[in-house]
């Protein structure tokens, strides 16, 4: 498959992907991965490995999409994920809609 990672065409593979990255150990995942074989790899490793240029060459996306491309699973940077709010009952989100104290304040202030 022909791709271009840094404004430079590629001819990729799965098979070759598996090869290159056959023996590399991998870093620690900060932020979006792809796993090759049975190993979890950082995109921006799997980018300097393949091409053989510095990591600030390219972005984490070129890569996540090549690599999706040829069929392996790539996985997004679970820190950007917000994290969910807790669920309000109904009262407390009519209470916080009204610009009321919550219910579970509303309750301990009662004397």
């Amino acid at each position: 498959m022909r791709c271009v990672i840094a404004r430079y065409p590629f001819e990729l593979t799965k098979d070759g992907v598996l090869e290159s990255m056959k023996g590399i150990k991998p870093e620690l995942v900060v932020g979006e991965s792809v796993t090759i074989g049975r190993r979890r790899y950082p995109v921006k490793q799997v980018g300097q490995v393949l091409t053989r240029q510095d990591r600030r060459d390219f972005t984490s996306g070129e890569v996540v999409r090549a690599m999706t491309r040829l069929g392996f699973t790539c996985h997004e940077d679970v820190a950007a994920a917000p994290a969910p709010e807790p669920a309000l009952n109904p009262i407390q989100a009519a209470s916080a809609m009204l610009g009321g104290v919550p219910a579970a304040e509303a309750g301990s202030q009662a004397v």
